[in-house]
């Protein structure tokens, strides 16, 4: 087998998943050694994890290395609804953030969380968002100085945000 007959069969294992398809995964492979890496860029943990598991199972004791992104699609606020607003208050409340009732509100809330969670320095499921007529405050608590500054940039500079407070707490580990 060369390295293209061992990077087809991946991609064709990859490409039997929409969702895993639609994300355009690049493959290389060293047939000799039984080795490939997959790099992109995918919107989510879920079609990262089944990039990986359809990769292995292309060749029996395929050793994989994993350089896929994950980056959720921002969507853009004509195209956000009041359904997903809806979806996203309720995820929102189960993680003790506040979204107020305004189609904007949860619009910045998705944003900014989305950026949160694809942000290396910033630990997004260690900070509430809540959004409330535009403004938005982070609690919780984060590892460095740098990572309460960066989360705060990145709010600040979402689209629509008028005014950001800052109340994360930097842990003294």
């Amino acid at each position: 087998m060369t390295d293209s007959d061992l990077e087809r069969k991946i991609k064709s294992k990859l490409d039997s998943d929409p969702a895993v398809r639609d994300s355009k995964i690049d493959v290389s492979a060293n047939a000799d050694r039984n080795e490939a890496t997959l790099s992109g860029t995918v919107p989510s943990q879920q079609v990262r994890g089944q990039a990986i598991e359809l990769a292995k199972e292309a060749n029996p004791g395929l050793l994989l290395t994993d350089r896929i992104d994950v980056k959720a699609r921002e969507v853009s606020r004509t195209e956000y609804t009041e359904d997903l607003a809806r979806e996203a208050r309720d995820k929102a409340k189960s993680l003790g953030n506040k979204i107020g009732n305004s189609l904007d509100d949860a619009w910045i809330h998705t944003k900014i969380v989305t950026k949160l969670m694809s942000d290396a320095d910033t630990p997004a499921r260690k900070i509430n968002v809540d959004v409330l007529n535009n403004v938005v405050t982070l609690r919780g608590t984060v590892e460095s100085l740098e990572a309460k500054s960066e989360a705060e940039r990145i709010a600040r500079e979402t689209d629509g945000v008028k005014r950001v407070n800052n109340l994360l707490k930097v842990s003294r580990a």
